[in-house]
């Protein structure tokens, strides 16, 4: 199964010049917390999620009005191919550490996005001796991949103890 039966097509998006307000409003009419970031020629640079803006949020004292998109996003970049099978983009999530991809076109344009959840929804549970094609073994492997993240040196002090 290709990435492109699978993703969401014509997302929201914002630019690096989007306010955190404005792209907050546009995470609450699409109903997603994710976000692809495009520059003045429409080609992604960076993606923007929910919790960025909540971590920017809450460690600043300032209106979200008056933050900018490219203030806070990050350089590192995942994104997939509509012609990606779903076990790469599931490689590029663990590698990642990303619950959520941006699939882009060879000229680095937006798609669609494709998340764990939407992988989940079509994938099979392995029966006796016959393996699917995408397992939902997989996809689990996947998500604790994901979630296996270093603690922040606070937390882990604070755990110890």
């Amino acid at each position: 199964m290709k990435v492109n039966d699978v993703m969401m097509r014509a997302p929201y998006a914002c630019h690096l010049d989007t306010n955190l307000g404005a792209a907050t409003e546009l995470m609450w009419k699409g109903n997603c917390g994710f976000l692809p970031v495009l520059d003045s020629t429409g080609k992604i640079r960076a993606v923007l999620t929910d919790r960025d803006i909540c971590i920017a949020l809450g460690t600043r004292n300032v209106l979200a009005g008056c933050i900018t998109v490219a203030e806070i996003v990050h350089d590192m970049l995942f994104t997939c191919s509509p012609d990606d099978n779903l076990h790469d983009a599931l490689r590029v999530m663990r590698d990642g550490h990303v619950r959520r991809l941006a699939v882009v076109n060879s000229d680095s344009k937006v798609v669609g996005i494709i998340s764990l959840h939407d992988i989940l929804l079509r994938a099979e549970p392995s029966r006796f001796g016959k393996e699917p094609d995408l397992s939902s073994d997989e996809v689990v492997r996947t998500y604790r991949s994901i979630l296996q993240r270093d603690l922040p040196v606070a937390a882990k002090t604070a755990t110890v103890g």
